[in-house]
């Protein structure tokens, strides 16, 4: 009790918490490999940047290996067609629902990212987008849709324009029979030397060369095929159209009565398959080139996906094992060349890219420094090798270089936008795949492009059931396979299962489906031999076994010829011949061992002689693994019952749990021991948690031979005094078995001397849970080093002053014991406590961020749950938790694997790997950018002066705000003061002044003669007047900006100086008469501005005569510009010169605050009456 009360209390400390920060940091950082599922291809020819969409809304940008950006749509949806705005960074994407994206390449806290910014979409079944054409002007997107009909798109705005080309305006002059449906739009071209003129279209044959200035066809095409694609001839005078029927036609652009050549199938006459694309290219002093897609006859190669590439009598067609996508060509010409003079052929296909140089003789395809198709044949296996020596790079470099040699081009990769900011690296570091063909491929995973340097082909040592395809050189089409994309594989006993490299040895070891275990040693010079297989029966000593599997494969016989690189030195062949299961290599003993479904061996592979085997088989499991149907069979009720007794039990379990919680807790005792548990306490003093009743496995699981784990370490096995070169073996029913090796003392007597190896010891799992992995940890608690780490300076030599200690790593949890007495030290139960299960563990050095020389070794645990978790050793406490993959990503978690600087990689999808890190020292990401030019992006798009749209609105509508509030508050001051007058004088009709306007200041509401100086003076030099239209049942403000004030505002202003001279000159006695007089001008004005609506719809044609003003109810009044003409001007001029020649020439005094302030407010409410007409 006092232990669970101790363990409450434990913290980790700031010190400790500090630390953590810098050794741990989960990160995802980077995808290797080939975009799964796309749909879609761009090219920026002034960027030199590639993109690819996805069919699960994903885009990808491709510049210079190492330059990568990725960005997503908010909606999983498919990518139909992508448009780059040719050296702007920006990308347009057209999806499957009808909308369109708008992306971005952002500078970003100082990274690059690709990023969604704006988006539309088109609704209704007849707006369903069927194709897009970005013009070169690159201001408008061209949208065809199901019902025929032409959208733009602003892309500035990214905004649906007001332009539509109908369908029915199109087809006006084309005949009766395609006017009744022409279809939907199937394609659009641009003319290259006229972009007001396109050629349109239509599904069912149609085609018509528009004039989009002058909205006129100019002629029209017709063809009783569907049509699939067009292209234009770089001259202009004439383009191609492809069809359904595996035909394409030559057209004039002048002359659409007959095609320039008449329609023939390249590939006819027999039934042909759609030419889907055509690309039409011109060369400078040579033959046009055709490129198209499809065409092939259906009855012969209707399963072929190819391209055709015809020029100068030169004919390929080059045949891919998946669909192709899309394709284009990078040319030296740009827009304004005369030619186009293509260099390369980019083919984008389901599976893989291909790059083809149109300048070599061959036409040969670039070597990938990036986008491989890493599952050019399906992985099975990864292992990862960190700290490649120097040595062994050069000669896989080399080797990998020979070993394609010719089959590229020499021509320097093409692709080369944006710049990579990431240093060399300065490890090397190799990724090795395995695959179902029997091929180990070496890819550098050194960096952020992971380039594929070397291949080892299995299958060429042994003989395939199926032979070599025959070769017809006459064959017609004359097909050439291109792209490494193969997914058949000859014989699926060629897959491989394990690798096992040793970088400081330079040797290999592969292990296959059918038992073959392949030993490989790095040689310099090309070699001759004849190869020797080895065979080790696993379960000679059970007479009743019966293999009913496969047969093993058969090595070619005679002396076979081997290239420079990796050559096959011997073959260990398992009996029977099962799947290998584990391995283990250590090349300073010179051995290694394998484990299958039955039992393990172990081989020394300097002698070429198996040295022990041990069958993992219960007298139970022999017809079991033998048959595995009649397992099924015999086990079926035997399961059943089983099934249900667990469910029984279970049920009883949980309402004992739920009854008496705490006591389960405490009462529950350790489940799992071995034969020397001795049941002493882990030192761990934490809160137990409640755990989980665990059910024990079954002892006649037919799985349960399976051999899980192998691991060869020098240890203390028999004495603390002794150390024993040991070889440990878990298997799939919680079983350990531990043999002593006995090697010769002297190296020299290492190829005579026999090894010698027996059973040591023996644990057995109490659950018997499969036993995941096993490590031995020295006196400082630090992993046993690699072979020849220590003697070639890479590690220190392991602290032999304490105890070692192994990690057995089951499903279910971990357990520490002390050596050689297998006493327990502590354990962590995972499945217990979390219900999850093991399914990696791999021991990491975990460097500080802060200081290098200090690191923690640690373990890294994968669950069936997608968690990563990572503990301390050996006392197993967890220090962080993460979640990786999701829990249904079974390929994904099977497929990880850890490097011993604490970061992984795992199969995000059958072609990618994705990469993550754990370590916060160790995180490689991409660093890169892209350099726009000055001005490359157009700025946003900014309103004309006269035009009136909502935009426009809203954009006034906040910098006026303040001064509206002003005006409204003004004129109802105003209002008040007009009620409490009684009566009212005659005075001469008052006409608005088209040229007054708001006096922002506001400080004096006393209308003067200065004031109205102030006003008009204000006016001319702002030359924009408003006027806010009014009606009493309606606040709808209408702003409208106009011209500016013409040169009669300074007559206007002489005339009211003039007026202020003669006003100076009246009595002070006219003061009553200005109010009264400013009234009645005011009711005046009221009365003459209704009908000012009316009159507004003439003011453009009668802009120079008058101006016609209206009012607003004042509580919604806003301010825009306005139009001021001469005319009005002169009226309102002389108007108040009537106003002022009615004063008496007494000076004019400041009258008392009520009544000043009503001809003031009429004033303001006269400004601002004028701004809404």
């Amino acid at each position: 009790m006092l232990k669970f009360m101790r363990g409450k209390g434990h913290h980790l400390s700031a010190e400790r918490l500090k630390l953590h920060k810098e050794l741990f940091s989960f990160t995802k950082t980077t995808t290797h490999g080939f975009p799964h599922r796309p749909s879609a291809l761009a090219w920026d020819p002034k960027l030199q940047l590639l993109a690819i969409g996805t069919k699960n809304g994903l885009i990808r940008i491709y510049g210079a290996p190492g330059v990568e950006f990725e960005g997503k749509h908010k909606e999983e949806t498919c990518v139909m067609e992508l448009f780059f705005l040719s050296g702007q960074g920006r990308l347009i994407s057209q999806c499957d629902n009808s909308s369109l994206h708008l992306f971005e390449l952002n500078e970003k806290d100082g990274k690059w990212v690709l990023e969604e910014v704006k988006s539309c979409s088109l609704q209704g079944r007849l707006k369903n987008i069927t194709t897009c054409c970005l013009p070169s002007s690159g201001e408008h997107l061209l949208i065809g849709t199901d019902g025929g009909n032409i959208y733009l798109l602003d892309v500035k705005s990214f905004e649906m324009t007001d332009h539509i080309i109908y369908q029915d305006i199109v087809i006006q002059n084309v005949p009766d029979d395609y006017k009744l449906n022409p279809g939907s739009v199937e394609a659009i071209a641009e003319h290259p030397l006229n972009p007001d003129k396109i050629v349109i279209g239509y599904n069912r044959g149609l085609m018509v060369l528009w004039d989009n200035k002058t909205l006129n066809s100019e002629n029209t095409y017709v063809v009783s095929q569907q049509l699939e694609s067009l292209s234009w001839h770089r001259s202009g005078t004439k383009f191609i159209s492809s069809h359904n029927d595996g035909a394409y036609v030559v057209w004039s652009s002048t002359d659409s009565s007959k095609p320039e050549e008449a329609p023939v199938p390249p590939y006819g006459p027999f039934p042909c398959k759609a030419i889907t694309k055509v690309l039409w290219r011109s060369v400078k002093g040579g033959e046009d080139f055709t490129i198209f897609a499809g065409g092939m006859p259906r009855a012969s190669y209707a399963d072929k996906h190819t391209v055709t590439v015809m020029c100068n009598g030169k004919h390929q067609v080059l045949d891919f094992t998946s669909k192709v996508v899309d394709f284009f060509t990078i040319c030296h010409g740009d827009e304004e060349s005369e030619y186009d003079n293509p260099h390369t052929l980019v083919v984008l296909a389901e599976e893989e890219i291909v790059l083809i140089d149109l300048e070599s003789d061959d036409w040969l395809p670039f070597r990938l420094p990036h986008l491989s198709s890493l599952h050019m044949s399906s992985i099975t296996c990864t292992q990862h090798v960190s700290d490649v020596p120097q040595e062994l790079w050069n000669s896989i470099i080399t080797s990998g270089n020979k070993q394609v040699a010719g089959k590229y081009t020499e021509r320097e990769w093409t692709i080369m936008g944006g710049d990579n900011l990431l240093e060399t690296p300065s490890v090397h570091n190799l990724l090795l795949t395995g695959h179902e063909d029997g091929s180990v491929r070496f890819w550098d995973a050194s960096g952020m492009a992971l380039a594929h340097l070397y291949t080892i082909h299995t299958s060429r040592i042994f003989v395939s059931e199926d032979g070599e395809p025959a070769v017809d050189e006459e064959e017609w089409p004359p097909f050439r396979k291109v792209g490494s994309f193969d997914p058949y594989s000859d014989d699926p006993r060629l897959a491989v299962k394990k690798i096992v490299l040793c970088p400081l040895s330079n040797t290999l070891v592969v292990a296959g489906t059918a038992g073959q275990i392949i030993f490989f040693e790095l040689k310099e010079d090309e070699e001759e031999k004849e190869l020797e297989s080895h065979s080790v029966n696993i379960v000679s000593d059970r007479d009743s076994f019966v293999w009913k599997g496969h047969d093993q494969l058969s090595l070619k016989q005679g002396t076979l010829k081997f290239s420079p690189g990796f050559i096959p030195v011997t073959i260990e062949q398992l009996t029977p011949p099962a799947a290998v299961t584990a391995i283990a290599l250590h090349t300073e003993w010179g051995l290694v061992a394998a484990g299958t479904a039955h039992g393990f061996a172990l081989f020394d592979y300097i002698q070429k002689k198996p040295v022990m085997s041990k069958c993992t088989l219960n007298p139970n499991d022999l017809m079991a693994v033998g048959d595995a149907a009649m397992s099924r069979k015999k086990s079926f009720k035997k399961s059943l019952r089983q099934s249900f007794r667990r469910l029984r039990k279970g049920r009883s379990q949980r309402s004992k749990r739920d009854k008496t919680p705490t006591k389960e807790d405490v009462k529950s005792p350790a489940r799992e021991t071995t034969e020397t548990d001795t049941g002493a306490a882990s030192p761990i003093t934490e809160t137990k948690p409640v755990e989980r009743q665990v059910e024990a496995r079954s002892a006649d699981d037919s799985m349960g031979s399976m051999v899980r784990c192998l691991y060869l370490a020098q240890s203390f096995i028999i004495n603390n005094a002794l150390q024993s070169y040991t070889l440990w073996a878990g298997t799939n029913a919680g079983a350990i078995y531990v043999f002593t090796i006995s090697l010769p003392k002297e190296k020299e007597n290492r190829k005579t001397e026999a090894v010698a190896c027996q059973l040591g010891k023996e644990i057995q799992l109490k659950h018997r849970a499969p036993v995941i992995a096993i490590q031995i940890l020295d006196g400082l608690g630090h992993p046993l080093p690699e072979p020849f780490e220590v003697e070639k300076n890479r590690a220190k030599s392991p602290d032999l002053s304490g105890n070692h200690r192994v990690i057995i790593c089951s499903e279910e949890q971990f357990k520490v014991f002390t050596l050689p007495s297998l006493k327990p030290f502590c354990k962590f139960k995972l499945t217990a406590s979390e219900g999850a299960r093991v399914r990696k563990v791999a021991m990491i050095k975990f460097v500080s961020t802060k200081d290098e020389n200090y690191s923690e070794d640690c373990m890294a645990c994968l669950t069936n749950q997608g968690e990563i978790s990572i503990f301390t050793v050996p006392d197993l406490r967890r220090q962080q938790t993460h979640n990786c993959l999701k829990r249904e990503d079974i390929n994904g978690i099977s497929s990880v694997v850890f490097t011993k600087n604490g970061q992984a990689f795992y199969l995000h999808s059958p072609c990618e790997f994705q990469r993550f890190t754990l370590s916060a020292r160790d995180i490689l990401e991409a660093k890169c950018k892209i350099d726009l030019p000055e001005g490359a992006r157009p700025p946003p798009p900014i309103s004309e002066p006269e035009e009136s749209t909502e935009q426009a609105e809203e954009e006034e509508k906040e910098a006026d705000k303040n001064e509206q509030e002003k005006a409204v508050d003004v004129a109802a001051s105003m209002v008040e003061t007009l009620k409490l007058k009684d009566d009212k004088t005659e005075a001469t009709e008052v006409k608005p002044d088209p040229n007054a306007s708001q006096d922002e200041s506001k400080g004096d509401l006393d209308i003067t003669v200065d004031s109205v100086k102030d006003h008009i003076n204000t006016l001319c030099t702002e030359g924009i007047t408003t006027v806010v239209e009014k009606a009493e049942s309606s606040s709808k403000v209408v702003q409208e900006t106009v011209t500016k004030v013409s040169s009669t505002i300074v007559s206007t202003k002489e005339t009211i100086i003039n007026a202020k001279e003669s006003v100076i000159a009246t009595s002070e006695n006219a003061k009553e008469t200005v109010v009264n007089a400013t009234e009645n001008a005011k009711e005046s004005f009221l009365n003459a501005t209704e009908n000012a609506k009316g009159m507004f719809t003439n003011a453009k044609s009668t802009a120079k005569e008058t101006v016609i003003s209206t009012t607003e109810k004042i509580t919604n009044s806003t301010t825009a510009a306005c139009s001021v003409v001469k005319g009005e001007l002169i009226q309102g001029s002389q108007a108040m010169e009537q106003v002022l020649n009615g004063i008496s020439l007494t000076t004019l005094t400041k009258s008392p605050g009520s009544k000043n302030k009503a001809p003031t407010a009429v004033l303001e409410e006269f400004n601002h009456d004028e701004d809404g007409a």
